[in-house]
Parts: structure tokens; sequence; C-alpha cells
């Protein structure tokens, strides 16, 4: 059986994630909070080595703010591949593609508070031959995942044991920042990957 949870979680500075976010250049008087996913942290101690893998939590998530740097166990990659051509029904599956994305606020995904894909549109990388991108409004939450399984069509998940901290600390640092606009904001959310 595969193993789909590393042992630990991400560990990384304050000083270290600010480092790797001064190219995005995010103006962080306007977005005190940000949510940043590490795509392929555990590039070389899980799953297969020098690989992204999908299906497993190899990826690591941060909530950023002015009180505080926390780290989870995440996965940033659909859980399986889907060939597919064009826009349509035939459509590939989708990875959102790496950069910062200005289109994320606390919402519902299914039945329970998540931040959700309603401020903007994205740009997921779809399985295809050779794979191509499209942009556009997809639902490419950030939410829950599963025990067993990294639960995403696309979606960034979080390991289910940590994501009452993860929504919970969120939701906190939003309501303290932002008052009674904390769920209408835009929260970037950056994805850059393990090089």
């Amino acid at each position: 059986m595969t193993k789909i949870l590393p042992a630990n979680k991400p560990r990384l500075s304050k000083a270290e994630l600010d480092e790797m976010l001064k190219p995005y250049r995010i103006d962080r008087s306007k977005y005190p909070l940000i949510i940043a996913g590490i795509r392929g942290y555990y590039l070389n101690t899980m799953g297969e080595t020098a690989k992204n893998d999908r299906g497993i939590y190899d990826d690591a998530i941060f909530i950023d703010s002015p009180f505080a740097t926390a780290s989870y166990n995440g996965n940033t990659d659909p859980a399986a591949y889907r060939l597919g051509q064009g826009y349509g029904k035939s459509k590939g599956m989708a990875s959102l593609k790496s950069g910062v994305w200005y289109a994320y606020q606390f919402g519902n995904h299914r039945n329970y508070p998540a931040i959700v894909q309603t401020g903007g549109k994205v740009t997921v990388i779809r399985d295809g031959n050779p794979d191509y991108e499209d942009s556009g409004y997809f639902g490419i939450n950030i939410h829950r995942g599963g025990i067993g399984k990294t639960g995403s069509l696309g979606c960034q998940t979080i390991y289910p044991t940590q994501w009452d901290s993860f929504i919970n600390l969120a939701t906190d640092h939003a309501k303290r920042l932002f008052g009674n606009r904390w769920n209408k904001v835009i929260i970037p959310y950056v994805l850059m990957e393990n090089k």
C-alpha cells in the first residue's frame, strides 16, 4: 500500500517563506493574509524520487499573516490522470498552474466552510497529448481531503486531521484583519513548484 502522508508537517521559517514569496510582489499591506502551496515539497522523500506524484499528500500548504505562519500537509494535484482534449465534455483532468491567484474567498465546498475559487479566474494545465492550458472558473477550491485518498479532481486539499486547524486559523486571522468584511475579501493563493 502506498504511503500517502509524510511523517511530519512541512518545516519552513517565516523568513524562508517570505524569501520564496518575494518574486510574486504581493502587496502585503493590501493582502496581509495569504495561503501558499509548494508542489512537490516532499519531492525526494515520498512517492517516486524527483517526481511530483498524484494521489498523495507530498505537497505543503502554509497560512501566512502578520500574526502567524503555519504549515499543513497538503495536496496540490488531482488524484488521477484523465487524458482529454479541448474544453467541452472530453477535457483533461486539471492541475492548477503555479503562480499567484487573486481568486480565493471564504465560502463553502459542498456543505462545509472552505476557501473557494469565487473571486476570479485561474489557469489550469489539463492532461492531454500534449497537456494544455485552460482558464476560467473551475471551482479549484482549497478544502479537506480524505484519509485514504486526497479527494481532489484539481482542488488543493489538506489532510483531514489538520483541516479544522487550517480553516479555523485562516478564519480567525481574516476576522482580526478585515472585521465584518472577512468573508468578502480576496485571499491570494500562491502555488510554487519545488525545484
